[in-house]
């Protein structure tokens, strides 16, 4: 009786485990998401195209980098799609069948950042 119990015990601290790990993951992710935004929107504002790729390349794999420019205005947007525990098995091809976490569904995260131009840029 005291075994059953021992194992359901410790199958519930490994689930909540695997989902706080996942939580602190998506703020990581999130943060960097962050960054990114914020980085490449001051170094478009000064018009240096060279930091202003060094900083888009700083953005989480996959990561979508939306840069509008208005006169008055420029917003980046960060915007990333984060699968459940998705990798390949490493099979030859690597299928989406091979897929660990391919029913586990996503989390779509994103951030913006807005910066007034410099002035003559």
């Amino acid at each position: 009786m005291v075994t059953a119990e021992l194992a359901l015990a410790f199958l519930a601290a490994a689930a909540v485990l695997v989902m706080l790990s996942w939580g602190v993951f998506l703020i990581t992710i999130q943060l960097r998401c962050i960054d990114t935004a914020a980085a490449v929107a001051r170094q478009t504002a000064r018009n240096d195209t060279a930091a202003a790729s060094a900083a888009q390349s700083q953005a989480p794999r996959g990561a979508l980098v939306h840069i509008q420019r208005t006169p008055a205005l420029i917003t980046v947007e960060v915007r990333i799609r984060v699968g459940a525990f998705r990798w390949t098995t490493g099979a030859a091809g690597g299928s989406a069948k091979d897929d660990l976490g391919a029913g586990l569904g996503s989390v779509e995260l994103h951030a913006v950042s807005s910066v007034v131009p410099e002035p003559g840029r």
